[in-house]
């Protein structure tokens, strides 16, 4: 695994990612996992972050433990909710702390906002593309999770509508970042996602979609994610882009689609320092 846009660290046996442009504003704690690091096996090897996919709760809770030892995250802070490939955004606070890790989880949600220090929001990824968002002068943070149907949700346009709406944020001023999922170059698809793609007028689809001889086409998730931002009003200069594919690098990072579903999966933290 090699990256030429995004950080990979390695600290106490765990190798994590982090997003060079919200690392430079010195306001957020902030991690990408990979597969290494933590103490899961079998299928979910060995840092699966994920309590629904049927791995062990002490295996997933000492995988918790262990990230939040490397940056510095209090356990019971963290927000995990319950994704369904839905566009529905919450913004949480103090009192939500806890949910989805010793409390019960939020159902169908794939986004989560916060302006509140040391609230950490949790999105998990197995290929689907990761979306994260700062606003250091509203000092507003948000992640949400876009599979090809929270993509065309524009679930990345509506978490900066709902950063605006509840807290004023300017775009103009948000900083994101589009994280590991799975690229061009694995990801195959056929006319019925083509077509909701191209619902949405303002997508340049030529840049998205590879038609193949086969009829089916080759998805860029990461290039619709950013256009999608761009037209809610974030610069392109304050994008994260990750150059990292999820599925060629099944190794170190799970994968829906390299492995049939027989994974774990990929966890995003972040919070308000």
């Amino acid at each position: 695994m090699f990256s030429n846009n995004l950080n990979i660290r390695t600290k106490n046996g765990v190798t994590y990612i982090t997003f060079p442009k919200l690392e430079k504003t010195g306001l957020v704690n902030h991690l990408f996992t990979t597969r290494l690091g933590g103490v899961s096996d079998g299928k979910y090897k060995s840092m699966n972050v994920s309590f629904l996919n049927g791995d062990k709760r002490e295996n997933v809770l000492k995988n918790y433990q262990i990230l939040c030892d490397c940056l510095g995250f209090d356990i019971n802070n963290l927000i995990l909710s319950r994704q369904t490939h839905t566009d529905n955004i919450k913004t949480v606070t103090e009192e939500h702390r806890g949910t989805g890790i010793f409390k019960e989880s939020f159902c169908d949600i794939d986004g989560l906002i916060t302006n509140v220090p040391k609230v950490a929001l949790v999105t998990q990824y197995a290929d689907c593309t990761p979306l994260v968002f700062l606003d250091p002068e509203k000092k507003v943070i948000a992640t949400s999770h876009a599979g090809w149907r929270g993509t065309v949700k524009e679930i990345g346009k509506k978490t900066v509508e709902k950063m605006k709406q509840e807290f004023g944020c300017n775009p103009d001023d948000i900083i994101a970042g589009i994280g590991p999922c799975i690229k061009q170059c694995c990801y195959e698809v056929d006319d019925p996602v083509y077509n909701e793609f191209k619902k949405l007028s303002y997508l340049k689809t030529d840049k998205i979609f590879l038609k193949k001889e086969n009829g089916k086409y080759m998805l860029d998730l990461l290039e619709a994610n950013k256009q999608i931002l761009i037209n809610s009003g974030i610069r392109e200069e304050n994008i994260d882009l990750s150059d990292i594919c999820t599925c060629c690098n099944c190794d170190t990072m799970h994968s829906h689609r390299a492995t049939n579903g027989e994974r774990g999966n990929l966890g995003l933290i972040i919070e308000l320092k």
